[in-house]
């Protein structure tokens, strides 16, 4: 700790600016990685069976009720179609879509900034750079020969904490914009596909006769 302490006292005010910027970036790809990984643990298939098995034995009020248990994308979609499906295909699919306009962008909220957080970074440790050579030339210039060595090399580790700090930061915002980039078109692409095997099934000429049909007895006396 006491050399992390040094360090960052080398390189002056940019460097704790640039922890700053460390700190939102690792959280916006901590709290990104976190949301794909729960909304990457549903399986479509496996939902659209379920569904599908409810809807044969008429039991709509529990298939919604399945797909309403979380805010996930892929259950928003499904429970936005489930309650339109008696008002005919051309409801589920102009409310399918909307749903998708919606929910694109909570996929992708925030990826977008670990790019221009790279950007800052790097100028950041930029200007930390530019400003320690400039002590390191006023330095040589104007300090007494005794302290001239000392103020010099203090520059040039101001200078060069900065440079690395910076590109660090840079370097891992980048990644992680590359990787959670990836990962949202993807979910997206799912949660596009998804909805078309959605929209298909309800389509269906057996889903209108099991949507308005009796429910089962069981499912009355509840």
């Amino acid at each position: 700790m006491e050399r992390i302490a040094e360090f960052f006292h080398a390189g002056g005010l940019f460097m704790y600016l640039n922890l700053a910027i460390a700190t939102i970036s690792l959280a916006i790809i901590v709290d990104r990685t976190v949301f794909m990984i729960r909304s990457g643990s549903l399986n479509a298939n496996v939902m659209l069976d379920m569904i599908r098995k409810l809807l044969i034995s008429k039991r709509l009020d529990r298939a919604i009720k399945l797909v309403s248990r979380t805010g996930a994308p892929l259950l928003v979609v499904a429970k936005t179609a489930l309650t339109k499906v008696t008002k005919g295909d051309e409801a589920v699919a102009a409310a399918v879509e909307e749903a998708l306009v919606e929910l694109t962008p909570s996929i992708k909220k925030r990826i977008s900034s670990l790019w221009a957080l790279a950007n800052i970074a790097t100028l950041l440790g930029l200007i930390g750079t530019i400003q320690g050579l400039i002590a390191s030339f006023a330095a040589v210039g104007t300090a007494a020969a005794e302290e001239r060595s000392q103020k010099l090399a203090a520059g040039i580790s101001e200078a060069m904490n900065n440079t690395w700090l910076g590109l660090v930061i840079a370097v891992a915002c980048i990644v992680g914009h590359l990787i959670l980039g990836n990962m949202a078109k993807k979910k997206v692409s799912e949660l596009e596909m998804f909805a078309i095997k959605m929209e298909n099934m309800l389509s269906e000429d057996w889903v209108a006769a099991a949507v308005s049909g009796p429910a089962p007895a069981d499912e009355e006396s509840k």
